[in-house]
């Protein structure tokens, strides 16, 4: 054990000697002009109380837009928006209004007996027939939708767990659950077509105490053009559900502890008297993504993002202090594209600019469903199949609780999720220039906190786009107003943000644009 050590240890040394040997003497010059004084004079202004947390739609993530063109502008970066740097999304802000459900002559309660989440579209029917399918399964070895068109029926299913007869699936026929979930069926029912999907939750009460006031609080959605009508959606109680289906003579999980019995599907159309009447208000917020751009030399129709959300939460109504400041989150990411764009910007001015093009890109309304950068993977400024590389920053000014023995760490997720060229690439910049410890936690597949799936970087990922998210973990503020500027890590914060700085110059400046070359297929449930 102890020769296999000191081999390791030799292969290390001859490792980081060969790989300063190996340093670019610019990028190391450039690199050096990201500084901790520097972080601190942006993220001094992005998470102050003025700017009352950077909420998606409100003034102080609309003072945050204006800080960022402002700094992009100084640089002299190009506005690639039609002469602009504001690329505005379409976003609306939705509330459920006086939604109301009448079954036969018995009317129920909203909030007690139903729910149904905010749309932009309402609905107004009277209905006369649902159709029953159970369980709302479509499987080869158990479809409860073979034969029927859904298209403009109301659907009703129970979302109860798949059955399980003598401690077999009816679905995989082993003690394995198969992959059909609630929100699977969901889906799936949704691309039917049908005019309103009525959902039964056997404890809805338990839901609706979980979900509390997010079900009646106002929310964003994103209007996508062309975006296909969802039918809505109602979840309901045994007691809707069992009015609903009368006419069967049997209550909803009677028939569905039938369709276990049988272990074969039991779909059937029921009549019924139904009134729905599901109201919501929609109103449209100022919302925009900020972009600066380098155009690049030789390869410039190849492009580079760098891309960190410079939106947060907002104000708090509870406590003293009502601001949620997101100093790191992400005011840390949003100050390293920042200090980045800057370092670039002088390396240019040297006459040291990057061989392909580079897009600072700060999104709005990650907190909100990662909507900024949905928007612009949907109506992109620049060519999706030109972009080589998405680097990604979400929260680089802190130490969690696992390595606070270790501040020179930082999470790396996604690098080898799509290209194994720009995992590698990754790996040689850290040991060539930043020798920071890189964890792999969040990169694992079974991650739990699904951390890959979180931010910005995704919604490049999911276009087959390589990708890089750095992050430093979560900590006791996460989300708190407590995420203040006085708790940020400046020293760790600028050794990040120089990381990404040293990646995006290899990238940017290598003659072969990092390979797709891993199949990486992508949940739509995030």
């Amino acid at each position: 054990m102890k020769q296999n050590r000191s081999i390791l240890l030799l292969s290390a040394a001859l490792l980081f000697s060969s790989a300063s040997w190996a340093q670019d003497k610019n990028a190391v010059k450039f690199g050096s002009s990201i500084t901790k004084e520097d972080a601190y004079k942006h993220l001094s202004v992005l998470a102050s109380d003025e700017y009352e947390g950077r909420e998606t739609g409100k003034p102080g993530a609309w003072k945050a837009a204006d800080y960022i063109a402002a700094h992009f502008k100084s640089l002299g970066l190009k506005a690639p928006v039609n002469g602009s740097y504001f690329q505005k999304v379409p976003l609306f802000e939705i509330a459920p209004g006086n939604s109301s459900l009448k079954v036969g002559k018995q009317n129920f309660e909203a909030f007690k007996d139903f729910y149904t989440a905010a749309s932009k579209n309402n609905f107004s029917q009277a209905i006369k027939e649902v159709v029953f399918v159970g369980y709302g399964i479509e499987d080869e070895k158990f479809n409860e939708l073979a034969g029927l068109d859904l298209k403009g029926k109301v659907v009703i299913y129970s979302t109860e767990k798949e059955p399980f007869v003598n401690g077999k699936s009816i679905i995989t026929g082993t003690d394995k659950v198969s992959s059909w979930n609630a929100n699977k069926r969901l889906r799936n029912l949704q691309s039917k077509n049908p005019a309103l999907i009525i959902v039964f939750n056997p404890d809805i009460e338990a839901a609706l105490k979980r979900m509390g006031n997010n079900l009646k609080n106002p929310r964003l959605i994103l209007d996508k053009p062309n975006q296909p009508t969802q039918a809505p959606v109602i979840t309901v109680s045994a007691a809707v559900a069992n009015a609903i289906l009368a006419k069967t003579k049997a209550s909803i999980t009677d028939l569905t502890a039938k369709i276990a019995g049988a272990t074969k599907p039991d779909s059937k159309t029921v009549k019924t008297s139904m009134q729905a009447n599901l109201v919501s208000t929609a109103n449209p917020v100022r919302a925009e993504n900020v972009l600066g751009f380098m155009e690049g030399t030789d390869l410039k129709d190849e492009v580079v993002v760098i891309s960190g959300h410079y939106d947060h939460i907002g104000l708090t109504k509870e406590g003293t202090d009502k601001v949620n400041n997101g100093a790191d989150d992400d005011g840390s990411g949003t100050t390293g594209v920042l200090e980045i764009a800057e370092a670039f910007t002088k390396a240019k001015a040297e006459g040291h600019g990057p061989r392909r093009s580079i897009l600072f890109l700060t999104v709005v309304g990650e907190e909100k469903g990662l909507l900024g950068s949905d928007w612009y993977s949907e109506s992109p400024i620049f060519p999706l199949n030109k972009t080589v590389t998405n680097l990604n920053i979400d929260m680089i000014g802190r130490v969690d609780p696992a390595h606070k023995d270790n501040p020179d760490y930082v999470y790396v997720i996604g690098s080898d999720k799509l290209s194994t060229d720009l995992h590698k690439i990754s790996e040689y910049v850290n040991a060539t220039y930043s020798r920071l410890t890189f964890d792999y936690k969040y990169n694992d597949p079974n991650d739990p906190e699904r951390i890959y799936y979180r931010s910005d970087h995704y919604n490049f990922a999911k276009h087959g786009i390589p990708i890089v998210f750095y992050f430093n973990g979560v900590h006791e503020d996460y989300h708190k107003p407590s995420d203040e500027i006085g708790k940020i890590n400046f020293d760790v914060l600028a050794k990040r943000a120089r990381l990404v700085f040293f990646t995006a110059w290899d990238v940017a400046n290598r003659d072969k644009a990092p390979v797709v070359d891993v199949k990486n297929d992508f949940p739509a449930d995030r």
